[in-house]
């Protein structure tokens, strides 16, 4: 799993001066305390310290394990931009499975089993019991054929096994899962996950706007009709998160 603090510090040099204490006092804070790393911090949990409260410990380790794969960090976010772990995809994820998007969708059958694709969602669990039962079948699928928990994995092996779920090779059926197949868990998985690394901060993810930063969004700023007919001409303003943070 990749380290989430220490070499990615300078990242959390987006919000500076002025910005700063402007998002200071939307939040509350006293002028007098003010720091950019303060206001990051408040919208932005250290992933290595944070407390899920949905996931339990062992499915946001895995959790985690399997999205650093999907968004993979090249060490050196400053390049190419941040991993999924970097961004705090697992914290996004985390807050809205355990929310009303994991927990609160109408449901009801008839629930028919391997449908059409062209069908949309057919299946009689929400997200948060998508998750509760995916992962816990992947641990278990990991752990018979390695020995060892996916974590564990080289990063090849992990990548392997995730192909394996994204293709359905690996058996929900035979952990006796009718209705969820590891296509199914795999997809969710990440959809959620590109969800998670390219929504506005204030969700739990996209952690100091860097996935924006990396594609030159703006973000939520008010105006910038002037540069929608600008083709191929860098937008030269960093992203504005819907709280008014500034990158």
């Amino acid at each position: 799993m990749t380290q989430t603090s220490g070499p990615h510090v300078g990242r959390r040099g987006f919000m500076l001066g002025t910005a700063a204490i402007a998002t200071a006092a939307a939040l509350g804070y006293p002028f007098e305390s003010v720091s950019a790393a303060t206001v990051l911090d408040q919208a932005a949990p250290d992933l290595a310290t944070y407390q899920p409260t949905f996931f339990t410990k062992d499915e946001f380790a895995l959790l985690c394990a399997m999205v650093d794969r999907l968004i993979p960090g090249d060490g050196d976010g400053e390049k190419i931009g941040p991993g999924a772990l970097e961004a705090n995809v697992p914290v996004f994820l985390d807050m809205q499975v355990g929310g009303d998007y994991g927990q609160d969708w109408y449901l009801k059958g008839p629930f028919p089993k391997n449908p059409d694709p062209l069908m949309g969602y057919q299946m009689p669990y929400m997200p948060a019991e998508i998750y509760r039962k995916g992962l816990a079948m992947a641990a278990k699928a990991a752990q018979d054929a390695h020995g060892k928990a996916f974590a564990e994995l080289t990063a090849d092996e992990q990548d392997a096994f995730l192909t394996d779920l994204q293709k359905d090779k690996i058996d929900f059926l035979a952990q006796g899962e009718d209705y969820l197949t590891a296509g199914n868990f795999f997809s969710q998985l990440l959809s959620d996950t590109r969800n998670g690394y390219l929504a506005d901060p204030m969700y739990g993810g996209n952690k100091g706007m860097g996935a924006w930063i990396m594609i030159g969004y703006p973000g939520a700023r008010a105006s910038f009709r002037e540069w929608v007919t600008q083709h191929n001409v860098k937008y030269p303003l960093g992203p504005v998160s819907v709280k008014g943070m500034r990158a």
